[in-house]
């Protein structure tokens, strides 16, 4: 976990008994809607990334990123997070709850670890993530089993852990209706990607999936569009929420 924080509009705090970052826009007031961020494998936090606190300032987007070691974001007991809380129950349980009564929309995002866990989530979860993007998301992630991670402990096997990835959650009658991913064709978590998209795409499932964008910069560069289509995919729902009668959202500043 990062000893300081770097970039303006971001503070830390506890939820749950667990650390997180809390990052409140400085330039105007903050949306009624908020991005729920899952750091990747490195714990490369948002807080100490200038390119995306930048981003999310400009959008005027509250964000929250705890903290959970090399979890995997799965509901299993990972010995640098918790002894007998998962990562997936304590967002679901504190995390969420936390965020629900400060903001009126949540999404949720991440990179490599972190991206196939805001995928997974909401494949899982559709109705408590329906907007949810992942940026070189590390979906195949039962490939490291058996190397030395974290993910030995948790699971016995890597067919176990291959039959708890994103892609043997989607369910052909019951998705997420805002759901975007992309990964560079150079990644090396590429394939898991395409065979996603090549999933929903025989079921007739809607999404958004780029992976043909490459370049040095990828990453960086691909932050516009995730945070666009989270931005326009909350606002969306919220629509959609206020006309079948949720008033709850009415009100909403977006």
């Amino acid at each position: 976990m990062p000893q300081r924080l770097t970039n303006p509009g971001w503070s830390r705090i506890e939820i749950g008994g667990k650390p997180a970052d809390v990052f409140e826009p400085t330039d105007g007031p903050a949306l009624r809607l908020s991005l729920l961020w899952l750091h990747s494998q490195d714990e490369a936090f948002p807080a100490n990334n200038a390119a995306l606190t930048a981003r999310l300032n400009s959008r005027r987007l509250p964000c929250v990123a705890p903290f959970t070691g090399r979890s995997w974001w799965v509901d299993r007991i990972g010995s640098e997070f918790d002894a007998t809380l998962t990562a997936e129950r304590h967002v679901i349980a504190n995390v969420l709850p936390w965020m629900k009564e400060r903001w009126a929309g949540i999404g949720v995002a991440g990179i490599e670890m972190g991206g196939q866990g805001a995928v997974r989530l909401a494949l899982k979860h559709p109705k408590l993530f329906p907007v949810a993007a992942g940026l070189g998301s590390a979906l195949d992630f039962h490939e490291l089993h058996g190397r030395g991670t974290p993910l030995d402990a948790m699971y016995d096997s890597r067919e176990r852990a291959r039959q708890d990835t994103a892609t043997l959650y989607m369910h052909a009658t019951d998705w997420p209706p805002h759901l975007w991913f992309a990964c560079d064709p150079e990644d090396p978590w590429y394939r898991g990607n395409d065979r996603l998209h090549e999933k929903l795409s025989a079921y007739g499932v809607p999404h958004t999936a780029d992976l043909e964008s490459s370049g040095s910069d990828y990453f960086e560069a691909m932050l516009e569009p995730m945070l666009d289509f989270i931005v326009t995919g909350l606002q969306r729902e919220s629509r959609r929420l206020v006309v079948t009668g949720h008033s709850d959202l009415r009100g909403l500043v977006l």
